[in-house]
């Protein structure tokens, strides 16, 4: 879905390439045994190997190589045997070492792909062009001192697995895309959590413009987003800076930048360093990561089913549409809550129901569904009494929110609040019968061609019953006797 950018000289084409750090979730950092949690007061997850106190060697943690290798593997990525740890050397206050171990010419994954769901139905395949293993910084504390920069190295040797993108996105709302599914397949995983407000996950954006069919232009990058909203609003803002840049005859500056929310624009930060610009060379305190068929395969065979196979799955066995099905499988707290109401009952009045009230109410809420106040069990019961007629839909939906606020189940509110639908013939007829006799120039318009006027005689029917009456046997008898 490229999108075009309308110059005063004609037409631009954005190229963005992602780079994104997400931590793997373990309980150690990347080469020490210090905690890797998230929250604690200031520098007291710090280790000596993390302060790089003389003398202190890395030693690597085997889970977070697991979990690089189980996100390559979701990603449907090349797993390299033999992979090596480097020094990316540069001084920065929370870098205690002066260097930081990652990855450069050999990383743990090479490409992959992601397959990106696009509005109408479109799919774009976007490339993986790495997955390497690194350590975090720590991080600079500006606010507590007037004159004085503190430093917390709580972060520092975090491990983060940096996935990178091939330059193949093209608009703002493809790399939004993108992330969002990225995000999703790590949650799936279990490699990461994906929560950026936290910095467990960001986004470095590397954009640039050219002429359609034309080389690729200069870029910059725009680093830490910490939002998919914002991330969106960077690239656009920026690929709008260039565009205007270049046809005032001004050139691009090769650059990073960071994006300013509050004002929504890019600014810069530094001038962007190349790689030689690291002086990048082999840990000599680290031996090349050697990875064995059996551990490679051994890891394939724990990846649970991801969202495409999901929404898939989701298609052809609940027949839903494609659009429900990505819907619900996008999270994969989202997809077993809908499984769970849907097991034994009409799936696609679940998948109404789920992404209809329930998303609705969790949305005014501001919560997560983890955090729903009405369960997949309740939820599932209340559409059971919908489908045995007990509640008609419109007395259903005022159930759930009595279950929303109570967090009781559908049953005892029913049975308190006598809200069981009218399905006695008899009772019906009776309404009926003085809808018609309180009706006569309603009954003339009807036998007069007018169908639409029914709509009344069930609106006076439902007054009468205070909404209870099964609305299927209102019509049924409604008809019969108007058409007698």
């Amino acid at each position: 879905m490229a999108a075009l950018i309308e110059g005063r000289t004609g037409e631009w084409e954005l190229v963005i390439g992602l780079e994104v750090h997400a931590q793997a979730i373990t309980e150690a950092k990347l080469f020490s045994g210090a905690s890797a949690g998230f929250g604690a007061e200031a520098n007291t997850h710090v280790s000596l190997i993390d302060a790089a106190m003389p003398g202190m060697l890395p030693v690597i943690n085997e889970r977070a190589v697991e979990q690089a290798v189980r996100t390559g593997l979701g990603l449907k990525a090349e797993i390299n045997r033999v992979s090596v740890f480097d020094r990316k050397n540069y001084f920065y206050p929370d870098l205690p070492q002066g260097y930081q171990i990652s990855q450069f010419s050999q990383p743990v994954v090479g490409k992959g792909e992601i397959v990106l769901d696009m509005e109408g139905g479109e799919s774009r395949a976007v490339g993986i062009t790495r997955i390497h293993l690194e350590q975090d910084a720590g991080k600079s504390v500006h606010d507590r001192d007037p004159g004085h920069t503190l430093v917390d190295l709580n972060r520092a040797g975090v491990p983060l697995m940096e996935i990178v993108s091939e330059p193949d996105l093209r608009s703002p709302e493809e790399a939004a895309a993108y992330l969002a599914k990225l995000r999703s397949i790590l949650r799936y995983l279990g490699t990461c959590d994906g929560n950026m407000e936290q910095g467990s996950m960001r986004c470095d954006a590397n954009v640039s413009v050219r002429r359609p069919g034309e080389p690729l232009g200069t870029r910059c990058e725009i680093k830490n987003v910490n939002s998919i909203r914002f991330l969106r609003q960077a690239i656009a803002y920026e690929a709008q800076r260039q565009v205007e840049l270049i046809e005032s005859g001004e050139r691009v500056v090769q650059e990073t930048r960071l994006y300013d929310a509050e004002r929504g624009v890019t600014r810069s930060m530094r001038s962007k360093e190349e790689a030689h610009d690291y002086r990048y060379f082999p840990d000599p305190d680290l031996l090349p990561l050697t990875l064995t068929e059996d551990y490679i395969e051994g890891i394939r065979a724990t990846l649970p089913e991801l969202p495409d196979e999901k929404k898939a799955r989701f298609v052809a066995e609940y027949g839903l549409t494609e659009y429900d099905a990505g819907v619900l499988a996008a999270e994969r707290e989202i997809a077993e809550f809908f499984e769970a109401v849907a097991r034994g009952r009409d799936a696609k009045a679940a998948s109404n129901w789920v992404t209809g009230e329930l998303f609705g109410a969790l949305n005014r809420r501001g919560v997560e569904i983890a955090d729903s106040p009405v369960s997949a069990a309740s939820l599932g019961a209340l559409i059971d009494l919908i489908a045995d007629g007990t509640l008609s839909n419109r007395i259903a939906k005022d159930v759930f929110e009595a279950m929303l606020e109570t967090g009781r189940d559908a049953a005892s509110i029913v049975e308190e609040k006598g809200l069981k639908q009218v399905s006695d013939t008899g009772a019906i007829e009776a309404a009926v019968d003085a809808a018609i006799a309180g009706g006569a120039k309603q009954v003339a318009q009807y036998r007069g061609g007018n169908e639409k006027i029914l709509g009344w005689f069930v609106g006076q029917v439902m007054k009468a019953t205070q909404g209870k009456a099964n609305p299927q046997m209102v019509n049924e008898i409604l008809k019969k006797k108007l058409g007698g």
